[in-house]
């Protein structure tokens, strides 16, 4: 344990908003330091409220641990650490069981949590760059990061964590995250589209591993369209009608746009995307819904402009049951690449090298 202490010590000399904490394995991983804030900290449309991914079970929370690197995996067991190659061929599931195999309060990255992130970057002009681009970022040109696996014509895929130049952190610091730009994509709980219905469990309770994630758990709640409540879904897994009416809020594709609205006359099994920035809502959708859907990342601030996401893209499926989300980019994903990309393409049993993940903690909750 004395040796733990110094090697803490150690990275939080270097880094103030770091720590590195030892789980059930006794082994550490490497996390910052994210405090609570408000949603109008962040957002020009939000509100007085606590940023969701602050509260869980009702509580409101201080603030959470994130993983500063993407996860590696040793003997079924998620680390952040540095220099690794992130692990990546893992499905929905296996990913939130490597992560909540730490023990007490660890868990996969919600999708509130890396929204608070992605939000505290665009408030504060930092949005990071990442390997998009064969082991280096589209937007330049001289920096590169460690390869840790190549392509079939020897371009670089992978890039070790955490090895890529200061513009790669999430606030261009050492203290900061790294990667969340590309690499590979990060699969994100407490989200999901059901026949183009969105379903969210409430605020960041999907930090807690005894709110079940799995197709038909209860958790899974539908947005009231009208005043952003969270009701019960109606659409499920098994039954396609419920998209052609109804209250809650749900995905349609309108002019090449992702568009919020009540029902999906678009629907395709093929994914489909525009840039972040054009997303947008019929007059169906409420202020109270617009706060609750800006506040998770998942539709453009008040005011913006499509220029202000850097080309950040949003694909969905919505004429398929349930389809999982991952978030960021991957090494070829260029300029699409970004905190406030988001792909809902797949189900949560699909794998591959492109997706991977990232382990955050909140000793408060019980798990």
């Amino acid at each position: 344990m004395a040796n733990f202490d110094l090697t803490n010590l150690a990275v939080k000399m270097i880094c103030p908003n770091n720590v590195a904490k030892v789980d059930d394995t006794d082994l550490p991983s490497v996390l910052v330091y994210i405090p609570a804030f408000k949603n109008s900290d962040v957002l020009a449309g939000g509100n007085d409220s606590i940023h969701p991914a602050f509260i869980v079970n009702g509580v409101q929370i201080a603030g959470f641990y994130y993983g500063k690197y993407q996860a590696t995996t040793y003997n079924n067991v998620a680390y952040s650490l540095p220099g690794e190659d992130p692990s990546a061929s893992l499905n929905f599931d296996t990913a939130r069981a490597r992560c909540e195999a730490k023990g007490h309060g660890w868990h996969l990255s919600t999708n509130a949590e890396w929204a608070a992130i992605a939000l505290w970057c665009k408030k504060n002009g930092f949005m990071p760059y990442g390997n998009n681009n064969y082991g280096k970022d589209s937007r330049e040109s001289n920096y590169k990061a460690i390869p840790t696996t190549f392509e079939s014509d020897g371009r670089t895929a992978h890039v070790a964590t955490g090895t890529g130049p200061l513009t790669w952190s999430h606030d261009k610091t050492l203290s900061g995250i790294w990667d969340l730009n590309g690499n590979v994509w990060e699969w994100q709980g407490g989200l999901r589209l059901v026949w183009g219905e969105l379903q969210i469990l409430a605020n960041n309770d999907a930090a807690d591993p005894d709110n079940p994630q799995n197709a038909t758990s209860t958790c899974w709640k539908a947005i009231n369209a009208a005043d952003g409540s969270l009701v019960e879904p109606e659409c499920h897994t098994t039954d396609t009608s419920a998209k052609l009416s109804g209250n809650t809020v749900k995905l349609d594709y309108v002019n090449n746009i992702w568009t919020y609205t009540t029902t999906v006359t678009s629907s395709s099994d093929k994914g489909r995307g525009c840039t972040f920035g054009k997303v947008t809502c019929t007059a169906a959708i409420g202020d109270a819904a617009k706060v609750l859907l800006r506040s998770l990342a998942l539709l453009p601030d008040e005011g913006a402009v499509e220029a202000d996401y850097e080309g950040d893209y949003f694909w969905w499926n919505n004429g398929v049951a349930e389809r999982c989300v991952y978030r960021g980019g991957d090494w070829f994903s260029g300029p699409n690449a970004g905190v406030f990309s988001l792909n809902g393409y797949l189900s949560r049993p699909f794998s591959s090298a492109v997706i991977g993940f990232r382990p955050a903690f909140i000793p408060e909750v019980i798990g």
